[in-house]
């Protein structure tokens, strides 16, 4: 399985609109991926390196601190958004069949100008890289979601109207810095990963990655090496998306195993999770009956209660 690289070029950011003829291959070649491989390469897409080192660089200054200073920032600390926030190592487990993931995260999930954010020293621009980068790959989003609406034939209000509200309280859509320490495989639990077993939640991911390291499922059931392709941005199908389309576009799993023995290397990646909106109410695109209807609030709660236990 080789996961196609797609050039978004004709539709990137700086872009104010693409022409029909252009917007026509892109819905063939989106389409192709999403339903034969779930994943998908787009180059060209106006988010630029340089971008994504900036908060990769300020979000490592962050997770190289003691815990007791990130603590104040913990997820389930905000009021208004229980998701935004720190998660400390072993605290998600994306397969709850094993142990706690080895991995940490800050989540992007809330925009409101009166949340706390880190901004001590060199993390006084924390709150500005988050959140500039968390507005481009909301942009980003929704031209994808334009497209893929288009390579189905669907209006694209179908997919637009339920992303309203990315990036406020009532849209559950997070851009997540993901950071994986060294691990010293001898002392890791039987069974237990960097980021185990699970497909993603909502609409779509976007994910930006600094190394190598991640593995998905084929159709077959194998995992293969997903390559990091300088300045490409990886896409996948969530859950979500695939009820929405009755599974024409196809949601797979996907991990990250230990390194190496011997191998003392660190991870980094960002992923950013879009969501619909918590009230949207998600429903087969072609009029069948194949899922039952269900909000996205919903059903991102109880995805959530999986991986992080029930609280």
């Amino acid at each position: 399985m080789n996961i196609p690289v797609v050039d978004f070029g004709a539709y990137r950011l700086s872009e104010k609109d693409v022409a029909d003829e252009q917007l026509q291959s892109l819905s063939t070649e989106l389409k192709s991926a999403f339903t034969d491989v779930g994943f998908a390469f787009l180059r060209n897409t106006g988010i630029t390196q340089e971008e994504v080192d900036c908060v990769m660089d300020i979000s490592k200054k962050f997770f190289l601190q003691p815990d007791e200073l990130k603590q104040p920032f913990s997820r389930k600390g905000f009021v208004n958004n229980p998701n935004h926030g720190w998660v400390s190592l072993e605290t998600e487990r994306l397969n709850p069949r094993r142990p706690g993931d080895l991995k940490e995260s800050f989540n992007t999930a809330s925009l409101r100008p009166d949340i706390k954010w880190p901004s001590s020293g060199s993390l006084k621009s924390f709150q500005e890289f988050q959140t500039s980068f968390f507005l481009r790959c909301k942009e980003l989003s929704l031209r994808l979601l334009r497209v893929m609406a288009h390579s189905l034939g669907l209006n694209p209000e179908v997919f637009l109207s339920a992303h309203r509200l990315i990036g406020t309280d009532k849209n559950g859509t997070t851009l997540r810095s993901l950071y994986y320490p060294p691990v010293n495989c001898e002392k890791a639990k039987e069974g237990q990963l960097r980021c185990g077993e699970h497909s993603d939640y909502g609409s779509i991911t976007l994910l930006f990655q600094s190394s190598e390291g991640l593995q998905v499922r084929t159709r077959s059931g194998e995992f293969i090496p997903v390559p990091c392709i300088p300045g490409a941005i990886l896409i996948n199908i969530a859950d979500l998306m695939q009820r929405w389309t009755s599974d024409q576009f196809i949601s797979v799993l996907h991990r990250v195993l230990l390194p190496p023995v011997g191998d003392s290397g660190t991870r980094q990646s960002l992923a950013y999770f879009v969501q619909p909106d918590d009230e949207a109410l998600v429903t087969c695109c072609d009029g069948s009956n194949k899922y039952p209807p269900v909000t996205a609030g919903a059903y991102l709660t109880e995805r959530f209660n999986e991986s992080y236990g029930r609280s």
